[in-house]
């Protein structure tokens, strides 16, 4: 039965909570599966980690080789051709995607049969190309400057070099139009009505608004080339992995030597993928919504330590 309690400060009749509903108890729902599912993968990581700590591994030479001279050799060179791949990439992205989106054909078809060459064929097979270009081209030559042979020009690290360069070129390109794409078009329009020329308004227009899209996709692009850098290892190129093959194949060490080289790409990955946090939220700060930067979220809660 609902009993009828008059307020005397409103003078109004409000029905009252009946005494049998006070006694009630929240309950909440019980999911017995998802107790089942956590001890089947707390008992498979289990297995997984004693199959490890069983196995034939000398772990403290895994840390023993993190900073031997070849190795750190190989982080050094691995660097180096990702740096200067992804610098070529950048700019022949750059330039093939304006090129696409320019109302000349001739460039749109240029750059269309550029991306389609270089996605649609493996890495490794273009690798593989550009260090034996010497059987389709003996000598490479500039009249009246250089003439030398292509077996001595096209070295490991420059076939290195070209082949993941113009590769990623092609997939940046992508990034970069679906970027480009991103901006109002009115904002073109508006710019070239004050009579701004189509490459200042890319340049000024543009570009600087379509980073803010760009710049996440690059920097996973980024993340998967400094990994894509071990083909070179078919080439003979001494980065990472192809130090590490020198000197397990000497001392029989595989297991170790490659978790070693495991490590090392953890550690660079994480290290980029701060940095492109940080150059995310720098880019993002004054949209609608963003949060705080990286680097000021810790200056914050260093703050607030202090404090406490």
């Amino acid at each position: 039965m609902v009993v009828v309690e008059n307020k005397p400060e409103t003078g109004r009749e409000v029905p009252a909570v009946p005494t049998s509903a006070r006694a009630l108890t929240v309950v909440p729902l019980k999911y017995p599966g998802r107790w089942v599912l956590a001890i089947v993968i707390l008992v498979l990581l289990a297995l997984l980690v004693r199959a490890f700590v069983v196995a034939d591994i000398d772990y403290s030479a895994v840390v023993e080789y993190l900073t031997v001279p070849g190795i750190l050799e190989g982080v050094r060179n691995t660097l180096l051709l990702l740096l200067l791949s992804m610098a070529l990439g950048l700019v022949l992205g750059v330039l093939t995607a304006v090129m696409r989106q320019s109302p000349n054909p001739v460039l749109r078809w240029v750059g269309g049969g550029y991306v389609w060459l270089f996605r649609g064929t493996p890495l490794l097979v273009q690798l593989l190309i550009w260090f034996n270009l010497a059987i389709i081209f003996n000598t490479f030559t500039i009249p009246g400057l250089v003439s030398m042979p292509m077996n001595t020009l096209m070295t490991p690290f420059l076939a290195a070099l070209l082949g993941l360069g113009i590769n990623e070129g092609a997939y940046i390109s992508e990034i970069v139009r679906g970027g480009i794409l991103s901006v109002d078009h009115g904002q073109r329009e508006a710019a070239s009505a004050i009579g701004m020329p189509r490459a200042k308004i890319m340049r000024r227009i543009v570009l600087p608004q379509a980073m803010r899209v760009i710049i996440p996709p690059l920097g996973n692009e980024f993340i998967a080339c400094l990994k894509f850098t071990s083909l070179a290892y078919t080439i003979s190129f001494s980065e990472l992995l192809h130090s590490a093959n020198k000197i397990y194949t000497a001392n029989f060490k595989v297991i170790e030597l490659l978790f070693t080289v495991t490590i090392w790409y953890l550690a660079l990955t994480t290290v980029f993928s701060v940095l492109q946090q940080m150059l995310e939220d720098r880019l993002g700060r004054s949209a609608p919504g963003s949060r705080p930067s990286f680097a000021r979220r810790i200056r914050k809660n260093l703050a607030l330590r202090r404090t406490a």
